[in-house]
Order: structure tokens, then sequence, then C-alpha cells
């Protein structure tokens, strides 16, 4: 679940109730087998923060895949591998004397709560830390609901940075934990708000040629020791490109995620089309492969490509 929306997706079959008391059996075995993993002469002792941070990645994609395809028992599973990543790193932090996962379900509970004054009351959304002057009395009008919610996170974020050094940016309401294109699309969307953005689209094709021209001159050295300089032109340049789709309203991380699956199937097909091994093939061969592929899975004129996980 999002916590940084306030709306859920609605049940598309017969609702399945909760058990909580099994729920919170099931989940009492699995921070036992963590813990157990972690002990002494356990399997996972190796492991740490760093080694494992980018397999956290990695299961939240697969979550999204699943939740695309709608295949609800293939995400059920995919939602337990997400949930290991928490209890494994609850368990590390226990380790290091920094936190237990107690205090992450303390964490969740208390933001639940004071989001949803509506739902709990003021009176226990204030106990949970809630300091925004709300309207509990909304439970029937959706904009009320959001108009409280973003008061409340605003009202969090205001302590959050109270308790930072340093100057407040108005950036700062831009998560840094998002994807990098996402983050991007976000980080140019509120510096317009400030004016600070190109007047239309069309403005950023010429700043995608100069971006273009000056990766290709750091690229031209050749020298490996440009190669910071090389992923600094590179940054600039897609930073460019997202906030090209902000402007015709395409959401860089969706129009990537769609391109990905046409390169899936284009050279799936380059791949059942051949006579022979691909790596076996000419560049004048391949090329020519996977002209025929995307004449083939062209899309008829006005089809809109949804991503559904199935490929031809």
């Amino acid at each position: 679940m999002d916590l940084d929306s306030p709306h859920l997706p609605k049940p598309s079959s017969i609702p399945v109730a909760t058990d909580p008391a099994r729920a919170a059996a099931l989940f009492a075995e699995s921070a036992a087998i963590m813990a157990r993993l972690r002990a002494p002469g356990g399997w996972d002792r190796e492991q740490s923060f760093d080694t494992i941070r980018k397999y956290t990645l990695e299961e939240t994609y697969e979550v999204f895949d699943a939740i695309e395809r709608r295949d609800f028992p293939h995400l059920a599973e995919e939602l337990g591998d997400l949930l290991l990543q928490v209890l494994f790193y609850a368990e590390m932090a226990a380790n290091e004397g920094h936190f237990t996962i107690a205090d992450v379900l303390d964490h969740l509970n208390r933001k639940l709560i004071r989001r949803h004054p509506h739902v709990f009351g003021e009176e226990a959304s204030r106990a949970a830390g809630n300091r925004a002057a709300v309207d509990p009395a909304v439970a029937a009008s959706p904009a009320g609901v959001l108009r409280n919610w973003d008061e409340i996170k605003a009202a969090e974020r205001s302590a959050l940075h109270a308790t930072e050094p340093g100057e407040v940016s108005k950036l700062d309401a831009v998560m840094r934990a998002l994807p990098a294109l996402t983050e991007a699309s976000k980080l140019g969307a509120k510096a317009a708000k400030s004016g600070f953005d190109w007047p239309h689209w069309r403005d950023l094709l010429p700043k995608l040629a100069e971006e273009t021209a000056e990766l290709e001159a750091e690229a031209a050295s050749g020298d490996p020791a440009r190669k910071g300089a090389v992923e600094s032109e590179l940054g600039d340049l897609l930073f460019t490109a997202v906030n090209l789709g902000r402007h015709l309203g395409v959401d860089a991380e969706m129009a990537l995620r769609g391109c990905n699956l046409r390169f899936r199937q284009r050279f799936r097909e380059m791949e059942r089309a051949s006579p022979r091994p691909l790596e076996e093939l000419a560049p004048q061969e391949l090329e020519e492969l996977w002209a025929a592929a995307k004449r083939k899975l062209a899309k008829p004129s006005g089809a809109h490509h949804t991503l559904t996980g199935s490929e031809p």
C-alpha cells in the first residue's frame, strides 16, 4: 500500500476478509525465521545494508510488474519477497543496536492513524503525532479527505526540516528516495512553480541537442579519467529528456518501461525469424531483422500500447 496516497484501488472481485490473528502469527513466525538466519551460524550473517539494497529495488519492480500484469497469485509471492527485505533490514538494524521490527511497525501504525483523522478521530490522530489543523468530519468528502492528508503531510515535513541542519529549499518537498526518472520530473515541476522552467516544450529540443553535443565531446576523449564527466553529461541529457516528457504530459518512467517492453518483443521476433543464432549474423543482417520485426509488430495508427506484460 502506498502511504503517500489516500486512495486505494477498489477490489474487482468478492473481498476476502483478513484474519488479523492469523496474519499476526505468521508475521511473528517470519520475524523469528529472520532472527534465526541472522543469528550466529545463520545463513545470512554475511549480508549487510549495502549488499542487499540493490535487491530491494529489484523486488519493488517485480511487484510493479505483477501489478501491471494483474497476476495476483504472483503478486502475493512478490509482496512476500518485498516484505522479506523489510524484515532483513530491521533485523540487521537490531543487530547493530539501531531499532527493531517492532519500531518499524510502531512508526507505520502511528502514521496510519495520524493521517486518517476522519477514520480514527481527531484525538487519536493527534495522539499519533498529528500537528496539523484538520477537519475530522469529512469522511463523505474525498476533497476534504485529500485536503486533510496534504495538511498533515505538510506538518510532518515542517517538523522534519526543523530538526535537519541547513537551509530549507522548496525542492526539499521532493523525496530523494524515488526512481531517478520520477525524481527528475518532480524536481522540474517543483522548480517550475518558482518560474524556473522552459516556456514551451519546443524550447527543450535545442537543449537536448546541446546536451547531446556536450556528451559527445566528453565521450570522444576516450580518457578513462573522464568517466565521471561522461556520466554527468549523460545525466544532464536524461534530465532534459524527462522534463520534455513532463511538458508533453508523458511520464518518463512509463515511457521507458513501454520502450523496454517493445524492445523485448522486437528482439524476440528477431530470434524467431532468424535462420541462425543472432550472434552468428553480420551487422547488416541484424539490422534487417530488426526492421522486419518493427514492421511486423507495428500497431495500427491510433492504437495505444498497454503494459500488460504479454508478448506476441
